[in-house]
């Protein structure tokens, strides 16, 4: 079977992220949160380098549990950067931190981040032929309101890379078996 180029085809990991997660619509409030934090850390590196050390950020970020995430303290930041299994970058860490507050509060305005996040393209899949695109309008608008609600690290690449994550953008390349050629739509 044929997938997107950016597969690293001799990493199972990868494959298997590519072809049971990758650009699968996600409504799970705890994936979500995630996603988002994975992809902030992931500002500047592979995404296989973070799929490698994904079950180590689970262990290591509580699960994920944005009500523990969001209460973490000087003491849980500086185990956290003592932790040579995650990526020991200081900003990301209490960036994480930070935007799990804001999700929170998100949630409370919106009933649920989901809600919030599929609300920019009323709740439809966004379907796009695969390129090397970084950005678009739709994570421009989403990246800007991030920040303005004081989240850190929501840039509109990291973004854009998040809606491919959770599934709002779709972009299988034409060569892949997961595309879907008569659905395409774009913002």
């Amino acid at each position: 079977m044929k997938r997107c180029a950016f597969v690293n085809l001799n990493d199972p990991l990868y494959v298997a992220y590519h072809d049971k997660e990758w650009a699968v619509a996600k409504h799970d409030d705890h994936i979500l949160f995630e996603l988002l934090i994975l992809e902030s850390f992931q500002a500047g590196l592979s995404w296989e380098c973070i799929l490698k050390k994904r079950e180590n950020f689970r262990r290591a970020f509580d699960n994920f549990d944005v009500n523990i995430v969001s209460e973490y303290d000087e003491a849980k930041v500086e185990e956290l950067l003592n932790d040579a299994s995650i990526i020991r970058n200081k900003l990301k860490v209490k960036a994480s931190i930070n935007n799990a507050k804001v999700f929170k509060d998100i949630q409370l305005e919106f009933g649920s981040f989901d809600a919030y996040i599929w609300g920019f393209t009323n709740g439809q899949v966004i379907f796009e032929a695969y390129d090397i695109q970084t950005s678009s309008f739709l994570s421009d608008m989403i990246s800007k309101d991030l920040k303005n609600r004081g989240m850190k690290f929501v840039g509109t690449t990291i973004i854009y890379s998040y809606l491919q994550a959770i599934g709002i953008i779709n972009g299988h390349s034409k060569e892949c078996f997961y595309h879907i050629d008569n659905k395409k739509r774009s913002l």
